[in-house]
């Protein structure tokens, strides 16, 4: 075969079409996007949601980041934003791979991804502000039912279920 009709085989496949014409995806991408795509609308919908708190989005970010460094995350700039911002995309992509491999477990994290994803969202919230930032640096704040709704909310719609979405689309 002629040197420029050879097409080198991707080890990491992207996507492939099936049957129902919907796109087939390997595990990695469907953490990848998945945790992506949470992350991004999460990321937003927490600086709107602190934005009516006053926080400006830097300080969201610098927020994130003072779960390692405590208080002086807000002192140290565009630096601990983006500390925050490498640290809230780790969490994000370490949620949608732990949906990930537990749907490979639990049939019905795929056949009710909608309803479990929902869940899931609503379960990370949960373990992320009731377990993880209790045990972290973050300074301790005061409930607000607001910013609890919101949280509950945001994560089932902008967390759990595209990772849920995601995932349901592994080959």
């Amino acid at each position: 075969m002629p040197e420029h009709e050879f097409v080198e085989q991707s080890t990491v496949p992207v996507s492939m079409a099936t049957n129902s014409g919907k796109r087939s995806v390997a595990v990695g991408y469907a953490i990848l996007w998945g945790g992506l795509v949470a992350g991004v609308l999460d990321a937003v919908d927490g600086v709107i949601a602190f934005g009516t708190q006053g926080l400006n989005p830097i300080q969201v970010l610098q927020y994130i980041a003072s779960g390692a460094l405590g208080k002086s995350a807000f002192r140290g700039g565009m630096a601990t934003a983006a500390l925050g911002a490498v640290f809230h995309f780790l969490i994000a992509w370490v949620a949608a791979a732990v949906f990930v491999f537990a749907r490979r477990q639990i049939p019905a994290l795929k056949t009710q991804a909608v309803a479990f994803g929902l869940l899931y969202g609503v379960a990370v919230y949960l373990f992320m502000n009731y377990l993880v930032l209790p045990l972290s640096a973050v300074a301790p704040s005061p409930f607000h039912i607001g910013l609890f709704l919101n949280g509950v909310i945001g994560h089932a719609l902008f967390v759990g279920l595209p990772i849920a979405l995601y995932s349901r689309r592994i080959r």
